[in-house]
């Protein structure tokens, strides 16, 4: 139905708690590395709880690995940097929302190659920096499940 990349993860449990995610909601996983952990830490494991044989998740070398085996797909940059808001956006089958890593987010220079349009935001308080990326990856990808009226993959 719709796909999470996530470029250059470095905290195994929110990794974790995306693979339960894409597993509840029939969502791919993409892992885009380098990696800040093995997929077999525990941490990852312990968050993920048995929901990993439940999920398709496939790693890539690099970014241009990933957007080589995407090109059909509308591609979404999640960022704080964002000018169009989340809500705000008709979601189609097969999108992939794209997420950066949790302590500096997707670098400037990628941002830079996504249309104004492609590059969401979630709304917060202001003077706040940034929510958990795996509480941004569930409020991304269930408003675009919902506009699907939660449609089975």
């Amino acid at each position: 139905m719709f796909e999470i990349a996530l470029f250059q993860p470095e905290i195994p449990p929110n990794t974790g708690n995306i693979i339960r995610l894409c597993a509840n909601t029939g969502s791919q996983l993409h892992l885009i590395h380098p990696l800040g952990f093995t997929l077999e830490d525990k941490q990852l494991r312990r968050a993920g709880l048995d929901y990993h044989e439940w999920v398709t998740i496939a790693q890539h070398l690099d970014f241009p690995s990933f957007v080589a085996t995407r090109q059909d797909c509308r591609l979404f940059a999640c960022s704080t940097k964002g000018k169009t808001r989340y809500d705000q956006v008709v979601y189609q089958p097969g999108d992939i929302f794209l997420f950066g890593p949790e302590t500096r987010g997707l670098p400037t220079t990628l941002l830079n190659t996504f249309t104004e349009d492609r590059v969401l935001y979630i709304p917060m308080s202001p003077g706040n920096r940034s929510l958990n990326l795996s509480n941004a990856a569930a409020v991304i990808l269930y408003e675009a499940w919902r506009q699907l009226s939660f449609l089975q993959p």
